[in-house]
């Protein structure tokens, strides 16, 4: 059976494994994540589960949000993700899925939204070199330069590297390691970096190439 559960990034230090090394990890608050609503294939087409995290008042959600979570019988959850994992028809609605699902060794891919840097040029988005700084190329020495040939295309490629918003979309890192579950801090230890700010929410769930 698959394994997945919804965390809130809190921040990277360092663990010393048993030689010496330093390893960097990234600390997550994973769970308790209630199930809320199991999907069969016969009924609705496919087989998948929705996860709840972070309690919060009713008075948060609209209408079809809380009848959800009343009809649950659990308390009303400020984030909800839904995970197609094999054998989650199996799960039982009410149940809670807490952070020892995962353990120490386990290979996970982590999902999140990554930091926004807002507007930026392309030296800073796309690590395009400068200008020339002479006479003649002025008076910007930091825009994109070139957008190709006058005559033919006419035109601006689909795909170009130009400046824009920077961040702010949905970034999976893959086959990163879990070194240490927490159970009574609901805490996972991630080793490296994963997307997002401080205070982010992430998905954590089996590697699918380990």
């Amino acid at each position: 059976m698959n394994k997945a559960i919804i965390g809130r990034k809190l921040g990277m230090t360092q663990l010393f494994s048993a030689d010496g090394k330093v390893i960097p990890v990234t600390v997550i608050e994973a769970g308790p994540c209630p199930v809320v609503q199991v999907k069969t294939l016969e009924r609705d087409g496919y087989s998948a589960v929705k996860l709840g995290f972070s309690e919060t008042d009713e008075k948060h959600l609209n209408k079809p949000q809380a009848g959800l979570f009343k009809k649950a019988g659990v308390p009303c959850q400020k984030v909800l993700k839904e995970f197609k994992l094999e054998g989650a028809d199996q799960m039982t609605v009410g149940s809670v899925v807490t952070c020892d699902v995962f353990s120490a060794g386990d290979k996970i891919d982590v999902s999140g939204v990554s930091k926004g840097h807002g507007f930026t040029g392309v030296i800073k988005r796309w690590n395009h070199h400068r200008l020339k700084e002479t006479h003649g190329v002025g008076p910007v020495h930091r825009e994109v330069g070139s957008m190709g040939a006058i005559s033919n295309p006419s035109r601006v490629f689909k795909g170009k590297k130009m400046s824009g918003q920077w961040g702010v979309e949905n970034v999976t890192i893959l086959n990163l390691e879990v070194v240490k579950v927490d159970k009574e801090r609901n805490a996972i230890l991630v080793k490296g970096a994963v997307p997002g700010p401080v205070k982010g929410i992430v998905t954590l769930r089996n590697s699918v190439k380990a």
